[in-house]
């Protein structure tokens, strides 16, 4: 069993296709994120120090750029990437309306005829209910979990919105000091979708997001997401919306900027590591060859519906 080692924690490193987990392994990684500013201005993150018993860090949104420089900085320790993604915001200083402007034009014809649809199953027009104290977040939380216990996120990347003590006291601290952004979306009397955003400096974190897979046909989840660019984008504490890591359609089709990033883990080199790392490499390789092969084949939906299965 890996001990769990103070500055730092075990993670799994997933052996992942799509949003299932095939396998992982558990390594004891300080994790070091960088936020949308550090990425956006190409800043090195500063490295606390490791316990002797930690196997390295896992470093998140690193601006491609700086691969190289993070390398140098590495030292002994061997520097594995392990993906690359753009990460993606929208700037909502300008207003709700600019910010449309700046999206496709099939895009906002898809926002357009999506937000009628649910609006008409909704009786004539849509449920959107905002929550930002902590009494309106102690509602938000106990029918957002609910819905979340059935969501794909909840499924297959146990990434619901969670329920634990330490959660939900910092949201409830969090929402005290302003700094909470939530909604739900019904569809008659029924909750279809959530979304909960911290708030940091100014810039709304997609953090926990879900709907119910039986109103996946009405596309639930972008139509809740442009509701809250709306509420955001007339919110003078927000400036921006950070989708943060990893990249997608959903995030492709509302974003205005983003960062080419890569997550790079930096591994001690000890014999337990070097074949992590070996294993970690055959596979992702073989994703990668798998994932070329669907796109030459044009099986791309047909490999999105296996995925979610």
């Amino acid at each position: 069993m890996t001990p769990n080692v103070p500055g730092a924690r075990p993670l799994p490193l997933k052996f992942q296709v799509g949003a299932r987990t095939l396998a992982s392994i558990r390594r004891n990684l300080v994790r070091v994120p960088l936020d949308l500013d550090a990425a956006i201005e190409g800043r090195l993150p500063a490295f606390p120090a490791l316990s002797p018993a930690a196997d390295g860090y896992l470093v998140t949104s690193l601006p491609e750029r700086l691969s190289d420089a993070l390398g140098k900085t590495a030292g002994a320790m061997i520097a594995f990437e392990r993906q690359r993604y753009t990460r993606r915001y929208a700037d909502l200083t300008t207003g709700f309306d600019a910010y449309l402007e700046q999206l496709s034009g099939n895009t906002r014809s898809a926002i357009k005829r999506k937000g009628k649809k649910v609006a008409q199953a909704s009786g004539g027009q849509l449920d959107v209910r905002r929550y930002a104290t902590p009494e309106q977040l102690a509602e938000f939380h106990g029918i957002a979990r609910r819905l979340a216990l059935g969501t794909y996120q909840e499924r297959l990347m146990g990434a619901g919105l969670p329920d634990t003590p330490d959660f939900t006291q910092r949201m409830y601290a969090m929402a005290a000091e302003g700094n909470v952004r939530a909604w739900l979306l019904f569809v008659g009397d029924a909750p279809a979708a959530y979304l909960y955003c911290p708030i940091h400096s100014g810039t709304a974190i997609y953090e926990f997001v879900g709907h119910d897979p039986e109103f996946n046909d009405l596309s639930v989840g972008a139509v809740l997401q442009v509701e809250a660019l709306r509420d955001l984008a007339a919110d003078p504490g927000v400036a921006r919306f950070d989708f943060t890591e990893g990249d997608g359609q959903h995030k492709r089709q509302f974003a205005t900027g983003g960062v080419q990033c890569c997550d790079v883990l930096l591994l001690r080199p000890t014999l337990a590591n070097r074949a992590t790392i070996a294993a970690l490499a055959g596979f992702d390789g073989s994703m990668a060859l798998a994932k070329s092969a669907v796109a030459w084949l044009g099986l791309q939906d047909v490999a999105k519906k296996v995925r979610r299965a």
